[in-house]
């Protein structure tokens, strides 16, 4: 064979800026740049306020029993996510009351955030894990007040008409730069109590942050559609 027999021309591949440091690529759809809260529906019953292009949780021992979350106004399938993300400096309590938040995927499939920097806790439950289902393959943690990064890359489940599953989501998630979930496949729907399952859903759904009652920050929240 002639070498030019393999090559491949057309159709070309989209032409994208990659961004750089706080400026997200531009074709990315910005869930939070730092000016507002207007990407999101927020309950009466959280609170988050944005200061100096951060947005903070407002702490709260009742969200601490019982967290609320919020949802992205617009809806998304599979995605490439990335999310920076702060435990509070200051370290109060220990296991799953440090830094507790997370970080909800299309469907309610979520990625614990927690500060476990030198803090004991169930592993499928600690930083970076797939709630409840799959422990991440490293602790990357930061120190507590330290920035940290998700870059997360999720197929989002498929299901028949009558309900069955089609195919289930997978998650990639590389945290602080170091690949932490390596295309694990989702079980289904995060759930607190007893084993997840899937609930057939349509294939666009909102992303979601949890407030679970600490001083959890986030900044530069965007996704591109895949």
């Amino acid at each position: 064979m002639k070498p030019e027999e393999t090559e491949v021309w057309d159709p070309m591949p989209p032409v994208v800026s990659p961004g750089d440091g706080l400026n997200p690529p531009d074709d990315a759809v910005i869930l939070f740049g730092g000016k507002d809260m207007s990407a999101w529906d927020i309950p009466a019953n959280t609170q988050w306020i944005v200061e100096n292009g951060v947005v903070t949780i407002v702490p709260s021992r009742d969200r601490q029993e019982k967290p609320v979350w919020i949802f992205s106004k617009a809806q998304f399938g599979d995605i490439q996510l990335h999310v920076e993300w702060r435990a509070p400096a200051k370290v109060e309590g220990e296991g799953q009351r440090r830094g507790n938040s997370g970080i909800f995927l299309p469907g309610k499939y979520e990625i614990q955030v927690l500060d476990s920097y030198r803090n004991h806790t169930y592993v499928n439950g600690q930083c970076a894990s797939v709630y409840k289902q799959t422990p991440p393959l490293a602790n990357a943690c930061r120190k507590p007040g330290e920035w940290q990064t998700y870059d997360i890359v999720f197929k989002a489940p498929r299901f028949f008409q009558d309900g069955r599953l089609e195919s289930a989501a997978w998650v990639t998630v590389i945290h602080n730069g170091v690949l932490v979930q390596n295309h694990v496949e989702i079980k289904g729907a995060t759930t607190f109590i007893g084993h997840p399952k899937y609930v057939a859903h349509p294939l666009m759904q909102p992303i979601g942050l949890q407030d679970h009652g600490d001083a959890v920050s986030f900044r530069n929240i965007w996704l591109r559609a895949l």
